[in-house]
This record gives structure tokens, sequence and C-alpha cells, in this order.
């Protein structure tokens, strides 16, 4: 079996240890996410399990023949061949293995009717592996290979002649990362793979990651990507790094209830330092008590602190109240944009009404960003009508708006100056949860980085008193601790909202309606379809299209179909009562209510007993560590009675420990069972 191992590895930058005496394992069929905090050292963790960054001291091993590719997060660029060229270089191994081949045949040819039978079994063998090991890479097949992984990336076929150069940043990556998929490598070193692309590709890429027999350790900020990816999760959390077992949710789960206990010993061990200062200060002057004082110093600085790092602490903020504004708070009518001879957006009419959450979705080029700057007036060039409503104020985000910070002025003060006054205590907090850590809030705009500038961009909007919010991609940049503190503000936000995203656990957690957008193609024009219902259920909707599609089912060019309501066209709202009924984004269509109900019954006690499990393992673990601090001290380690007593309370509860996670564990089975079968 293929396996890169790694023992006790350390890496530090000066006085900052990076890497302290880490240990970690990958092999074929393993499935892991690597996680923690911005800045924790995650990429430099993953260029030196790639071999490109040496560490201070530690091992590494690797089986004989393990292959292993490394996808970085930015900064490769491709030129001086056309898409196609460039791709077929990722079947390099396929040249030597065939080259490789060849020689082994000679060789056999010419041993002819030699004796020397043990060499010429020896050849045979390598000849056969050889052979077996051309097949696997996909050598034969390569064309074919290329083209469809170039398809599920989002590439289309005039693309195939272009020249690499002509293509932008995101979509270098996604060469990049084509390449990395077609080497077939025993080990992927992946990070961020997603940050470039859509929808549609990391659908792709979840399914290709699902199939693939070897092993990958994955960063990524896309909470929902990895939990259809992984079964595994190492954290890095202060230079040292744990495993735990099952999805990304599942780690979030057993993690949240040991940072409970991580802040709680914290405020305990605060109590005390607090005490030990405040006697140290009353009796630091008396010569009577030098002794005590000098023993509560020594206490103090050999005393290992116990730190919380700020991706752990968790704010919350709510924005300013909404203004007052009437039922219609967006209507777009008749909209046509071009660029050229080419058609983006056509013939859309659109009614936005107070309290939606509207994310459009679409292939990258269906015209997304295109029609969010027409709704927000930064692009005019467009025909048709658009009204905002009585009393709508209207805020706009996107990447390129974010570009034009520019000034001497520092974060805090810039920020300080606009938020409302209920705001301005937490602009510390605020600014930790969007990554303004420590000394950053004193940056000059002027100086910070186009990620820093977009994230400044959106908290900026987020302090002022509006009731309708136009965001393009507002979670990029952001790690999923500010995500998560982003969208529980959205969420709790009492205006409007139109938005577009990649990140499909954002988009379940806010949207409430769903508009399609596809872009126009030869002889085809572009098409728009409004879902009156979450993304769980416009993805059920286009999934059973499909799947009809695919049996044969013949849709009419309304997009309604034999059997079913398929899509509404924009020309009615979702209040339109001659509109068609929608399905129930939660009940699958195989299912009769009753057998749903009871589905769903059995779903939420399965789910009740796994949380319920996670906490009773915390206790343990808990528990244990207390009995385990309570055998050091001198009251009890000499006293053989307590002692023991105490020993056997430690072994009780490693006992239940293990039996509560193996129980666990069951649960887990049965529940993605239940998911699969449904």
């Amino acid at each position: 079996m293929a396996f890169v191992q790694f023992s006790r590895v350390s890496l530090a930058f000066g006085d900052r240890d990076i890497l302290k005496n880490v240990s970690l394992n990958l092999a074929s069929g393993s499935k892991a996410a690597l996680a923690g905090a911005n800045g924790s050292g995650k990429s430099t963790l993953m260029k030196v399990l790639a071999g490109s960054v040496n560490p201070d001291g530690g091992d590494r091993a690797i089986q004989k023949g393990t292959r292993v590719s490394y996808l970085p997060q930015s900064g490769i660029v491709h030129s001086g061949r056309t898409l196609m060229d460039e791709i077929e270089l990722a079947f390099t191994r396929g040249i030597e293995l065939s080259e490789r081949l060849e020689l082994l045949g000679d060789e056999l040819a010419a041993i002819g009717s030699s004796s020397d039978d043990s060499r010429v079994a020896r050849l045979v063998e390598e000849h056969h592996e050889t052979q077996v090991a051309l097949e696997e890479s996909g050598w034969h097949r390569r064309r074919s290979l290329a083209e469809t992984t170039l398809l599920g990336l989002g590439f289309v076929p005039s693309d195939f002649t272009r020249r690499v150069e002509e293509f932008s940043g995101g979509w270098q990556m996604r060469v990049a990362l084509a390449k990395i998929l077609l080497e077939r490598p025993d080990i992927l070193l992946l990070d961020e793979p997603t940050n470039y692309l859509d929808l549609e590709a990391r659908d792709w890429l979840e399914e290709w990651l699902r199939d693939f027999t070897g092993g990958f350790l994955i960063v990524s900020h896309d909470r929902y990507f990895l939990d259809v990816t992984v079964n595994e999760v190492y954290e890095l959390f202060g230079g040292d790094i744990k495993r735990y077992a099952g999805t990304y949710t599942q780690y979030e789960a057993v993690r949240e209830a040991e940072v409970e206990s991580l802040v709680k010993r914290y405020h305990e061990q605060q109590e005390e330092i607090a005490k030990a200062e405040a006697l140290i200060e009353r009796f630091r002057y008396k010569a009577s008590k030098a002794a005590m004082v000098q023993e509560r110093i020594k206490m103090l600085d050999k005393l290992e602190r116990i730190e919380i790092p700020e991706s752990l602490k968790k704010i919350h903020f709510r924005f300013p109240p909404a203004p007052h504004s009437g039922r219609l708070v967006l209507t777009a009518t008749g909209l046509n944009r071009s660029y050229g001879d080419r058609r983006v957006i056509e013939n859309l009419d659109l009614v936005v009404e107070k309290g939606e959450k509207l994310v459009v979705v679409g292939r990258n080029g269906a015209g997304k960003s295109t029609l969010l700057r027409a709704l927000a007036g930064v692009d005019a060039d467009y025909s048709g009508t658009i009204s905002l409503g009585a009393g709508v104020v209207a805020g706009y985000f996107s990447q390129d708006n974010a570009e034009l910070l520019t000034g001497s002025e520092r974060i805090v003060d810039l920020l300080e100056g606009e938020a409302p006054t209920e705001l301005v205590p937490k602009i510390r907090d605020m600014l930790g949860s969007f990554l303004f850590r420590g000394d950053d809030v004193y940056k000059q705009v002027s100086v910070l980085s186009g990620g820093e500038k977009s994230r400044l961009a959106l908290l900026r909007l987020l302090f002022r008193p509006l009731n309708l919010l136009l965001l393009d991609e507002p979670t990029n940049h952001l790690d999923l601790h500010s995500k998560d503190v982003l969208l529980e503000a959205l969420r709790s936000f009492e205006g409007t909202i139109v938005f577009v995203s990649h990140d499909r656990g954002f988009i379940e957690g806010l949207a409430t309606r769903v508009l399609e957008l596809t872009a126009s193609s030869p002889g085809v024009p572009a098409r728009v379809r409004n879902f009156p219902g979450d993304y769980r259920y416009y993805h059920e909707r286009i999934e059973r299209e499909s799947a009809e599609a695919a049996a044969g089912d013949s849709l009419e060019p309304s997009g309604i179909g034999k059997k079913a309501p398929l899509a509404q066209s924009l020309s009615s709202s979702p209040a339109s009562p001659s509109g068609p009924v929608p399905v129930s984004p939660t009940r699958p269509a195989a299912l009769s209510y009753e057998e749903e109900k009871r589905y769903r019954s059995e779903l939420r006690k399965l789910e009740k007993e796994e949380s319920r499990l996670l906490e009773e393992i915390a206790r343990a673990d808990d528990d244990k560590k207390a009995r385990e601090s309570e055998l050091a001290t001198p009251a009890v380690y000499s006293d053989g009675k307590k002692s023991k007593a105490v020993q056997e309370e430690i072994d009780r509860l490693d006992r239940l420990s293990q039996d509560l996670t193996a129980e666990w564990e069951r649960i887990v089975t049965l529940l993605e069972e239940k998911t699969r079968a449904r």
C-alpha cells in the first residue's frame, strides 16, 4: 500500500514554533481534511508534506514508488502551449512507462531461450507490473480523460485550442488542478482547491474525489465540500496536530465540546493567576513573607499558560435596524444585457419582495455578476427597466468595488468613524472575526492586500443602515469562523438580500429562493428560471430533471414535463395564484407523506442520539482528566487507598469513553446508511 508518514516533524520561523513534533500518516484510501485557524500553519505543513519545504527536525518515510502531487493555493501560471497540450503534460508518467515497457520487451526478446530462468521470471513480472501501471495511468485514454476533466472543471470545447496564457489567474489554477487530477498520484495534497470553482465544478470535483482510490489531504473553507468528501480531520492547533474521526461537521461538534472545556480551564487559571499576583503584590515588601512570595513567583514562571486563540472566540453581532420599506423591494422588467454579439441576460423579469434572501446561481459566464451590477446601478449599459421600491436603501458589495479602497487612514480609525454608536464597542471583535487581529487593525488602508480590502469593504457595508443588500461572493477570503459570523448576521438581517456565492453551505444556510441563469449558446437563447424554495429544493428539482431526461422523458420548451411542473416562469411571482404549487423541498417524490414522516422521525432520533453520545464522550474525557490531575496531588498519591480508588475511577472512565465511542461510531454508520438509502 502506498503511504507517506511523518513523525515528530518540527519547524520554526524565528522564535515562533509553527510545527511541534507533528506526526501524520497518509495512505491509499485516506480521505482527510486539514483544519486550523488562519495562520496556524496549514499551508506550511502541506509544503512540508509535499517536500517543497524542509522541516527543522523529524522523520519522513515514504513507500517505494509512492507518487505525491501537491496543489498550492495560488501562484501557478502556464504559458507557451494550447490548453490541451498543457494538460497532456500530466501524462508524462505514461510516456515513461511506455518506454520502460518497450525496453523490457527488448530485453526479453534478447534473452530468447536463455537458461537463466530466474532473470526471465523477473523480467516477465516487471513487464506485467509496468503494463498494469500503464493502463491505470490512463495513457491509452488520455484524450477522453483530459476532455472529461476539463469539461467537469468548467472549460468548454472551444477553450481546448486556446493559449493557456490567455486564461485569468483563477482559470490558471483550474488548469493546474486538472493536471494534478490527471496525474492520478497515490497521494493528493490540495490546498484550497475550490477557491476558483463554481458550484457545478465543485460538484464534479466532489464526485471525482469520492471515486478516487488513492489518498488525499485537503485544506478548504467550504464546510459542505469537506462534509461530502472526507472521513477524518486533522486539526493543527498551537503547533500540535490531533486526529478526529468522522465528517467535518462531526469534528466541529466534538471540537466545540473541547473548546468549552478549554475556555472553562482558561478562566479558572486566570482566577488562580489573579489571586497569586494579588498575594505577591500585597506581601512583596514584607520580609517575613519573602519565602512565600518567591514561591508564588516561581509557580507563575513555571505555569504553562492556557491561551484562547482569536479564532475560537465566538462573537455575535446584528445589523443596524433596516429602514422601513414597501413590500415590493426591487422590480426588473424586460432586462437585456449583451457583450458585443453575446447576449448574457435576455428578457429577464424579476420581482423581489421584502425579507427575501434570493441567491442567483449558474455556471461561470451565465451573467450572475452582470445582473447584480445592473441591479446595483453600477452597470447602466442594459435595456429594460429596473426600479427600487418605496423607501429602499441599497448597498452593493463586490470584489471589484473592494479594490477601490484607498487612503492612509488606519482600519480601526476608519471603522470607528463610520460605525453606529451601538456597534463601536464591538469593532475590535468584529475586526477579529474578519481576520484583522492584533496589530493588523492599525494597518493603513493603502497597504492592504486584495483579500484584506475585500474583507474591510464587506465589514463597512454591514455597519450601514440598509434594507437591501446586493452581495457578489461575500465569503471569498473568509475562513469558516468568519463565514459563520457573517451567515448568522445575514440570517437575522431584517431587510432583503440578493446574492451570488459558490459556497454551497453558505447558500443552504441563507437562501429562501433561487434564480438560475443559463448563458446563451449558438442557436440557444439565454434562459432564466425561478425556483420558489431553498437551495436543497432547487438541487432536488435539478437532479429530478436530469434523471427524467436520462430516462427519456421529453420536456416541453417551457420547462414543464409530463409528470409534474419542473420550473416556474419568471413572469409569475412566487405569490401568483396562477403559478404551480412548489414541490416540498424536503420530501422526495418516491416517498409517501407517512413514509417521509416516519423517515424524518427516525433520522431525528439518530441525530439526537449522536449528539447525546458526543456530549457524554466529552464529559467522560473531562472527568478522566480531572481524576488524573487529582492522582498527581500529594494528598492522593501518598495515600495508597485513595490512590487506588482514583485509579479505578480513571480506568472506569476510560472504558466508558471507549464504549461510548463504539456506540457513537455505530450510530454514525446508521445515519450514513439511512441518508444513502433515501
